[in-house]
């Protein structure tokens, strides 16, 4: 299993928010850059990187900390927040960005997710953020009236061949992630590449995640309390 530490990018600072509020936000680094070294300098392979901005904006005000994060290591950067057209994805692809995910506009605007891959291939995720067992947009600010598995359903016809997916319940809640919603969705859609997101806050989730062959999962909150060290849960994770 891949494991993706996380920074969620706010004013060009590392951030985190607890359960998708902007109001109950922790900045964790001003300087992200150094946080995606220490991530590269412990083992990571991959980042996961989010513009919590951009998540409410569709703008991306943190596109020159990402490129300084893609050009100063050699990490794998998927980015996420607020990609709703072509041109975004271009620019963060050209910025050298390995795979963006698309989010409130895979839901909002029909026909976009399966144009995306056409011409970005498996360069293109999609991030399924759930609430109560529907998909939730704009960065978490509203439920749309999308049931998650009918979603993940289209998803798979269109080909989309990576899916992040959050139980928003448990994201910076430090309670552990919801296994059993990786277990169903992975067993019922075996030709996506699913990587766990929210709750991930110790080496047990880690192990059981692994063991249900997910193909990753996201670290975050965990990280920077310290619950959960980098260089073990890399570890585990193998």
């Amino acid at each position: 299993m891949n494991l993706f530490p996380a920074i969620d990018l706010y004013g060009g600072k590392a951030v985190r928010l607890y359960k998708g509020n902007y109001d109950e936000m922790t900045v964790y680094s001003d300087d992200p850059v150094s946080v995606a070294k220490a991530f590269e300098a412990a083992g990571a392979k991959f980042i996961h990187l989010v513009d919590l901005e951009g998540a409410k904006t569709g703008e991306t005000p943190n596109l020159g900390v990402i490129s300084r994060i893609v050009k100063e290591t050699s990490l794998f950067a998927e980015v996420g927040g607020g990609i709703r057209d072509m041109k975004t994805i271009e620019t963060y692809l050209g910025a050298g960005v390995s795979r963006v995910i698309l989010g409130t506009a895979a839901v909002t605007k029909e026909g976009f997710v399966e144009e995306a891959v056409k011409r970005f291939g498996d360069a293109v995720a999609v991030g399924v953020d759930i609430r109560d067992g529907y998909v939730a947009i704009k960065g978490w600010t509203e439920s749309s009236a999308l049931r998650y598995a009918d979603f993940l359903s289209t998803l798979a016809k269109i080909g989309v061949k990576t899916v992040i997916c959050t139980d928003i319940s448990r994201d910076g809640a430090m309670k552990g992630a919801n296994h059993t919603l990786y277990g169903e969705i992975s067993g019922a859609f075996p030709t996506i590449d699913f990587i766990a997101s929210g709750g991930v806050s110790s080496l047990d989730d880690v192990k059981t995640l692994r063991e249900m062959n997910l193909y990753g999962a996201i670290i975050g909150k965990a990280y920077y309390t310290g619950a959960i060290e980098l260089e073990k849960a890399l570890e585990m994770a193998k």
